[in-house]
């Protein structure tokens, strides 16, 4: 079609999906950027996005597509790693709305969904019935259960319950010529069948005693029939193969439909409800995770370990250890399970009613390795809270793997081989020889119970070298699999990257079969068309992420990229698999967790951002309004600099971005009043009565609003008459103590609107024998500021300046070993981030080695023995503890619970909660206001309002403090004024 007419036919096509749906309707070149990829290497740009806001939308959808012969993509969390998610079609995400329980018979363990429902939710939401789904993929924080059922999803357990396949007991779907099907058990004699679902025969009714329901069942009867033979012939029997469609479970006596749906990657029918099976939640787990000094021994070793019936053996290679080391987020927890320098590891679980028999088991596992000649090697896990950390670790594995900087990174094609556990051994050994044939390695783990581990060789997909030796590797797997009678696709599905192979692994015959199943289904071909039948070539560079047209535009950079050789690398480490939409009370993404929108979801930003750097958004992209929109709702958080499993950091490709971005677009107001505060903030303090004016009149704030953006509904900081400054410079000389000495670095806030946090912090230091210096520029000027304002609206010049203050005048300190103390993690944490971006080289790596919290510092120093601090228990005993997501994205959190817990008495809890919504000025923004209000409600305003009215409510944050006390009306304190109320 040529590209005028495509125009033509896409904006009629969008003019009646709007006309007609509830949902939104997205066919702006943007929104089309963010579907064209999911965790693949693949991308097409779709004919534009349906997000359906209810099934009535789902089914609609798709009809006026098929009227307008448009293809149809249906998409969950869009994690598939085989690109079953992307095509030159209409994609309908069911992620945000369809995401229902339907029903739950509990006595029967059924559960009725909606397609969009995560895993996790799901079960969440079952756990209080004692029940779960336990098909528990590594993305059950995100994956979605329509996802899932169409991939034909395994999991760590799947040796003890089976794939989706076997959990899965109906399907209600609707087909392209409006049929609306249940498919579900169906008897052998037809005439049996019920007349309808639910004894009606409304729009609503899913009929099974439909014509059309007949013809199916009859025409893949016969073709199970006629390919008998077969099938028995060329079919693998490994516990692990989802090559093209499930033919093999049909049969001419009782056989389940929905078998045949599961696995087809939306190539057959609109999926829109499921009706899955539960299982009962296991009591009592133990976990062994067994150490080995040879990856080979390692694999040899599983096809004993299942003779002990666990419940999952897991798989993880020395280069997985490695890279989980070297991320903060899995630092502690690897090195509590791992011990030494193991090859490899096979986690091993065991699960059931009895604590004692799981405990037993985990002793006949230390019997059998030292039997294999493995003695003293099992780790042993009964906690829960260390079994969790364990199987995090596990769970981030893609990602972690995937958190290799450079263009060379563990590629996804061969990594679903499945082969009996008697070869794996084998088959890893001469794989690791393929390998070396091309000039690469690999990286090994997964699912080694059902022998299906996954590899990936580490290649360059940029590199024409290395593409061929994709194909060259995947022909010499695929022989051995074949030889040793195994799958070569056995649990993330075929898409475009393994439809291909289904041939000369299935054979021709199996294959056209296959195509008469697809055209039985779907005759005009308008689902998902490429998949499992009729595909293209898994080699094809212009489907790619990566076509041989990519190139970044070169940039002048404003901060230091040189880590990733680039803006372009940073950006590009984002490999689409979605860790960001986790929903559970972590950091990372806040703005998603409120508007579920794929744009508002670090994935969403870092998709965008490289299409806008490599010019596939258009020439003018980075300075275009609607980037802006993509990159507002990013709060800073820094969440994902450590959550996300590969690192990226988009905080600071905001900064960047917002920089870029200055070049075209003058400042609003509301900027430049944020921005500049520190530097009128001295002249402002001084006229408090007059600076504050706006805090005590409607109309001047309803005038604020409208003219520089600041909501009206909230306060700003009061600017204080009794600032800190020189007076309280330092500790009381005439105690005559000379400890030894600390820098106590005041930021503008604590200077300015809440000088008691600075007070208390030096009366605390001081009774712990400190001599405290507060810093303070050699010219005489302004105070110290570590630049955050600036940075929040991308005048990173600005930034660098006040950077450069700061760094000359801390230098003395930082050359006598002197520890820098900050107070507000915002502000001290630059000092450990983005000055080593602004102003890279050896002074500020030094500075941000000795830069620490408050309550960091008092922990350090207690550890080292050095702490002499006499603390009282206070009248009242309660405090719950906010976390500023700073904190949380450096790990620093259990310093404030640990300083607190020196208070005789002090129950101390930690809030589970994500962002407070605030973040700096985010939260003052008109715009931002209810989103802001709502990131709060998720978990911390409940968790506040669910306090004793006399506890302590302890943030260090001073823009949580004003969220909490705008949204509950309860005044937080930071934890140096809690410590200073202990001195007694």
């Amino acid at each position: 079609m040529a590209q005028s007419n495509h125009r033509i036919v896409s904006g009629a096509f969008a003019a009646r999906l709007r006309r007609e749906l509830e949902g939104e309707v997205l066919f702006d070149r943007f929104s089309r950027g963010l579907y064209s990829t999911d965790a693949s290497f693949y991308q097409i740009e779709p004919v534009g996005v349906v997000v359906p806001r209810t099934e009535q939308d789902l089914t609609r959808a798709l009809q006026v597509a098929c009227d307008a012969g448009i293809p149809v993509v249906p998409r969950g969390a869009g994690t598939s790693q085989c690109g079953q998610t992307v095509g030159e079609a209409l994609v309908i995400d069911t992620s945000k709305h369809l995401t229902r329980v339907v029903d739950l018979d509990v006595d029967a363990q059924i559960v009725v969904v909606e397609p969009g429902i995560v895993l996790d939710q799901l079960n969440a939401w079952l756990r209080p019935h004692g029940l779960f789904f336990p098909v528990d993929v590594a993305t059950a924080s995100r994956a979605t259960l329509g996802g899932m059922a169409g991939n034909n999803s395994a999991g760590a357990r799947s040796i003890r319950y089976g794939l989706m396949v076997d959990n899965v007991r109906a399907i209600d779907a609707v087909l392209t010529d409006g049929a609306r099907l249940r498919f579900g058990e169906t008897p052998g004699n037809l005439a049996d069948l019920p007349q309808d679902s639910n004894g009606t025969s409304g729009p609503g009714a899913y009929a099974t005693q439909n014509p059309r329901y007949v013809e199916l069942v009859r025409a893949v009867r016969a073709l199970r029939e006629r390919e008998g033979d077969e099938i028995a012939r060329r079919v693998p029997t490994v516990l692990r193969h989802v090559a093209g469609y499930n033919l093999h479970r049909v049969s001419p006596n009782r056989h389940n439909m929905a078998d045949l749906l599961v696995g087809s990657e939306g190539t057959l029918a609109l999926f829109t409800r499921l009706h899955l099976h539960l299982h009962r939640i296991p009591p009592h787990k133990t976990l062994g995770v067994c150490h080995f000094p040879t990856f080979h021994e390692a694999a040899d070793a599983v096809q004993h370990i299942v003779e002990l019936h666990p419940a999952a053996v897991e798989m993880v290679d020395r280069r997985l250890i490695e890279l989980a080391r070297a991320n903060p987020a899995f630092r502690g927890s690897v090195d509590r399970f791992v011990e030494g320098e193991p090859e490899a590891l096979l986690l091993v679980e065991f699960a059931g009613d009895e604590q004692d028999e799981q405990l037993r088991s985990l002793d006949r596992l230390e019997e059998l390795m030292g039997d294999l000649g493995f003695a003293a090697s099992v780790v042993r896990a009964v906690e829960p809270g260390l079994q969790q950390e364990i199987w995090s670790v596990r769970k981030a594995a893609l990602n972690i793997v995937m958190s290799m900087k450079g263009d060379r990174k563990p590629v996804s094609f061969i990594e679903d081989c499945a082969v009996p556990l008697q070869h794996l051994a084998e088959y890893t050994d001469r794989l690791t020889e393929i390998f070396g044939k091309h000039d690469t390695s690999g990286t090994w783990y997964a699912h080694a119970s059902v022998g299906c581990l996954h590899i990936r060789p580490i290649l360059n997909l940029k590199d024409e070298k290395d593409l061929k030796a994709i194909r060259a590797i995947a022909a010499e797997a695929h022989a051995m699999v074949r030889e040793f009678k195994g799958s070569h696709s056995g649990e993330h599905g075929d898409g475009l990257l393994r439809s291909e192979f289904i041939e000369p692994m299935l054979g021709s015959r199996l294959v056209r079969a296959f195509e008469e199943v697809k055209d039985a289904f779907d005759p005009a071909g308008i689902l998902n068309p490429g998949k499992i039948v009729r595909c293209p070539r898994m080699d094809d560079r212009s489907l790619f992420r990566f076509p041989p047209d990519y190139g970044p535009r070169e940039l002048n950079c404003a901060l230091d990229w040189s880590a990733w050789n680039g803006l372009a690398g940073a950006v590009e480490m984002c490999n689409n698999n979605g860790a960001c939409r986790k929903s559970s009370p972590d950091v990372m993404c806040p703005s998603y967790r409120v508007t579920h929108d794929e744009k508002h979801v670090t994935r969403g930003r870092a998709n965008t951002l490289r299409l806008a750097i490599s010019g596939q958004l258009g020439p003018d992209a980075l300075s275009a309004d609607a980037m802006y929109e993509t990159m507002d709702l990013c709060i800073g958080c820094k969440g994902c600099k450590r959550e996300c499993p590969t690192g990226v950091d988009m905080a600071r490709m905001k900064t960047e971005f917002l920089y870029q971005y200055r070049q075209r677009h003058r400042m609003r107001m509301k900027d430049r009043l944020v921005a500049y505060l520190p530097r009128y903030a001295p002249w402002a303090a001084r006229i408090p009565a007059l600076s504050n004016v706006r805090n005590h009149s409607r109309l001047l704030a309803g005038l604020g609003e409208r003219m520089a953006g600041l909501s009206a509904r909230r306060k700003l900081p009061a600017w204080r008459s009794d600032y800190f400054g020189h007076a309280d410079s330092g500790a009381d000389a005439t105690k005559g103590h000379h400890g030894p000495e600390v820098v106590l670095l005041v930021d503008t806030f604590n200077t300015y609107f809440e000088p008691e946090n600075a007070r208390a912090a030096l009366k605390v230091l001081d009774a712990a024998g400190y001599d405290v210096i507060v810093p303070h520029p050699e010219d005489g000027k302004r105070p110290l500021c570590c630049g955050r304002t600036f940075l929040n609206v991308g005048l990173v010049d600005e930034a660098r300046a006040e950077a450069q203050r700061t760094l000359e005048t801390l230098k003395p300190y930082v050359e006598r070993g002197v520890p820098i103390v900050g107070l507000e993690p915002s502000c001290l944490l630059t000092l450990r981030d983005e000055f080593t971006a602004m102003l890279p080289g050896s002074d500020t790596a030094r500075l941000a080695a000795g830069a620490a919290l408050f309550e960091e510092f008092l922990t350090a120093e207690d550890q080292a023995g050095r702490m002499n601090l006499s603390l009282s228990s206070l009248p009242t005993k309660q405090i719950f503890v906010h976390g500023h997501c700073h904190q949380k994205a450096f790990g620093v959190m259990e310093s404030v619970r640990r300083v607190l817990g020196w208070i005789p008495d002090a129950q101390v809890r930690l809030i589970e909660s994500g962002c407070c919504g605030m973040a700096g000025s985010f939260g003052y923004a008109a715009e931002h206001y209810e989103l802001s209000l709502q990131m709060a409600e998720l978990e911390l305003l409940p968790a506040i309002r669910e306090a004793g009215p006399d506890s302590w409510l302890v943030a260090d944050g001073t823009s949580c403090r004003a969220q909490i006390l705008d949204g509950s009306g309860r005044e937080a304190v930071h934890v140096a004024r809690v410590l200073e109320a202990a001195l007694g």
